[in-house]
């Protein structure tokens, strides 16, 4: 009725048979809306190179950015890091600052490129998180040259790497792949990556903490 009222004069017409006029546009119901939360979780290549200070400022200030937007909508970040035979799950998927903080203050780097084994505890960590929280929504940051060079099987680690970006990409994963080799040392391995994923593709050279940021923001949003 509330939605009628105002268009009373308009229909006359159909006042001349009943007191108030009422037309389906005015029908009214109650939408019960669902806030989908997201799952952001950073996957970084923390073998020995001259960017991977960098890599880790960036990614920590991005982490701590995210969960202060995070709280209203029950989001949840977390971070693996790979490096010498071994990935790590430094940071399980949390919603808590402080809990981040903690967990972030002392990073291992250093050593050979395992990027099989990072994408695989991946895969791992989101197919946990969708089995306790069927609606979660993840969303996969992978910073790396693409470079892997320790498998965990018999098969080339290049190769391997790939088998299981495949796989995540037939699980629907959606993925960003940020390269972070120079562009004069860029040997496309990077590029590659994101192709098996299907994944948004970057070239962040001049990686801060804030352009991480923006960049997982505008990927949530779309």
């Amino acid at each position: 009725m509330r939605a009628a009222a105002p268009h009373q004069k308009e229909r006359e017409e159909q006042r001349e048979e009943v007191a108030f006029a009422i037309q389906p546009q005015d029908l009214q119901r109650k939408v019960r809306v669902k806030y989908t939360a997201n799952l952001i979780l950073f996957v970084v290549d923390a073998s020995w190179s001259m960017a991977v200070a960098e890599r880790m400022s960036a990614t920590k200030g991005a982490i701590l950015s995210l969960l202060t937007d995070a709280y209203q909508r029950r989001d949840r970040v977390g971070l693996i890091v790979f490096q010498k035979d071994r990935a790590t799950l430094v940071l399980p998927p949390t919603n808590s600052t402080q809990l981040a903080q903690r967990a972030l203050a002392d990073i291992p780097v250093g050593g050979k490129t395992p990027l099989s084994t990072g994408l695989s505890l991946a895969y791992e960590v989101i197919a946990k998180e969708l089995i306790a929280r069927p609606d979660v929504v993840p969303l996969l940051i992978i910073l790396t040259d693409g470079a892997g060079n320790v498998a965990m099987t018999d098969m080339p680690p290049q190769k391997e790497a790939q088998e299981i970006a495949l796989k995540i990409n037939q699980d629907d994963i959606p993925s960003v792949v940020i390269n972070m080799e120079s562009s004069e040392f860029d040997q496309g391995l990077a590029k590659e990556l994101a192709e098996h994923l299907d994944a948004k593709y970057y070239s962040l050279e001049d990686l801060r903490a804030e352009q991480l940021y923006r960049t997982v923001s505008q990927e949530l949003g779309n």
